[in-house]
């Protein structure tokens, strides 16, 4: 981990300095309930000074970061989306989509296309909050997010013992994904939110710094995006990289701000 570490680098004329600071949680060590409860006690203080009302007439969309431990390595699962979608076909993202009328909350619109997209019942979710503020997708939804923590199906409520014992983990081969939305998914360790070899310097909405990070080796098959402009594109990176960048990579670098990985 690069700890107290400023790493300078030029991105679309600016300079960005970020500083990568000791997290208020292991970024190697399983998720347990003590660390699920500090990252809580950091999403509600964040909450507060974070505060957006909704927009009548707006579209709002909600999704769900998804923490998990994989193997005991504490880390976020994230999708790629499906080819024969008619947006973001390629990209990585979190599962999540648009609110319907009978949603009965953001909330609820974020845990039903979770489920529909890859097979998470909302009983395996501990929902810890929701950051922000909310930002505006390309597509011109409002979008919401969510942090939870994935539990194996029928684990949820048998985690007994000390608040410090490693929490189970979740199998990806256990995962029902939706074929027609979802070409895979796959596990981000925390620990790759300080890999120097992993993380670019970006501007989101061209005007606030943030880390794209490349996970072209993390996603079974890939084999490169064939973009000889080396610039962004639906298949989400540079210079053929497969990266979290974007909304999604804005929300990503916004979370671990709120862990203190990066200030």
């Amino acid at each position: 981990m690069l700890s107290r570490t400023l790493i300078t680098a030029a991105a679309h004329a600016s300079t960005l300095h970020i500083q990568l600071s000791t997290s208020i949680i292991s970024l190697t060590s399983p998720f347990t309930r003590a660390s699920l409860r500090t990252l809580q006690n950091a999403i509600i203080a964040h909450a507060t000074t974070s505060k957006t009302p909704v927009t009548p007439g707006e579209v709002n969309a909600a999704v769900l970061v998804p923490l998990c431990n994989v193997d005991g390595v504490p880390g976020v699962l994230l999708e790629l989306r499906g080819g024969k979608l008619r947006s973001h076909a390629g990209e990585v993202s979190f599962p999540g989509g648009r609110v319907d009328p009978a949603d009965a909350s953001f909330l609820a619109a974020a845990l039903r296309e979770t489920q529909e997209e890859v097979g998470l019942d909302h009983r395996q979710i501990d929902i810890l909050g929701q950051f922000g503020p909310p930002e505006q997708s390309l597509m011109g939804l409002r979008v919401w997010p969510y942090v939870g923590f994935v539990y194996p199906r029928g684990s949820h409520h048998t985690d007994t013992g000390s608040l410090d014992d490693p929490l189970p983990s979740i199998s990806l081969s256990s995962l029902t994904i939706s074929q027609a939305e979802v070409a895979t998914v796959f596990h981000l360790p925390l620990s790759a939110f300080t890999s120097p070899a992993r993380i670019r310097p970006d501007m989101f909405r061209a005007a606030s710094p943030y880390w794209a990070i490349d996970v072209s080796d993390l996603v079974e098959g890939f084999e490169g995006v064939n973009d000889p402009s080396g610039h962004s594109g639906v298949s989400g990176g540079k210079e053929g990289r497969l990266e979290v960048w974007g909304l999604t990579g804005w929300y990503m670098s916004l979370l671990m701000r709120i862990l203190k990985v990066y200030t």
